[in-house]
């Protein structure tokens, strides 16, 4: 079973095309707060006759519309284990709307036994260039009126706190288990994203 919370445009492979292509049983639940992006989804992502794929149109900021929705509940067992994917989504929420609060609100509501993927841009580039490179980058997401929060890895581990992180704990997105990544050969410092996955006991 399992939960993309912000999915975005979908990409090829998608999470349920690699999930199904293991277990093709498996259920997904994608959601995102914009309705444009539902649309792409339910015309071009199709689940396998054996599994189940479901859309959901709710904001992450509002963790219970997604828990309490009637659509998920109709695909998703939760009290069975769920691995809850959050990539490349937190970095839109800004302290002020506690994006930490927000994940224990989804992973409290979960059996013992699911995960949490996250990946999140990274704000403690050591070097002065990817400094104000990622600082170009908040400016030109302020100018469109989007709020922009890069975080440090001390702020992303804290996001898994009270979760069984695994190996190799919060790293830059490319580095994690570079042995399965076709972008694993890169040196640390080129992609601008941290990653990590965490059971809940």
């Amino acid at each position: 079973q399992f939960l993309d919370i912000g999915s975005g445009i979908p990409t090829e492979p998608n999470l349920h095309q690699v999930a199904q292509s293991v277990a093709p049983e498996a259920r997904v639940v994608y959601t995102d707060n914009d309705p444009i992006v539902l649309q792409y989804a339910q015309a071009l992502l199709h689940s396998t006759p054996e599994g189940r794929t479901a859309y959901l149109h709710a904001d992450v900021t509002r963790p219970e519309a997604v828990l309490e929705s009637e659509e998920l509940h109709k695909t998703l067992d939760l009290d069975r284990p769920v691995a809850v994917s959050v990539n490349a989504l937190m970095h839109f929420i800004p302290d002020a709307q506690e994006p930490g609060r927000i994940l224990r609100a989804l992973l409290d509501r979960l059996a013992p036994g699911s995960f949490l993927s996250l990946s999140h841009g990274i704000g403690d580039v050591p070097d002065k260039e990817g400094s104000e490179r990622i600082d170009a980058v908040v400016e030109i997401y302020k100018r469109s009126g989007t709020v922009l929060a890069p975080r440090s890895r001390e702020q992303v581990a804290g996001f898994f706190d009270g979760l069984e992180l695994l190996d190799p704990g919060v790293t830059q997105v490319h580095l994690w288990r570079p042995d399965t990544d076709p972008h694993g050969g890169l040196p640390e410092g080129t992609l601008t994203l941290y990653a990590g996955v965490a059971r809940k006991s």
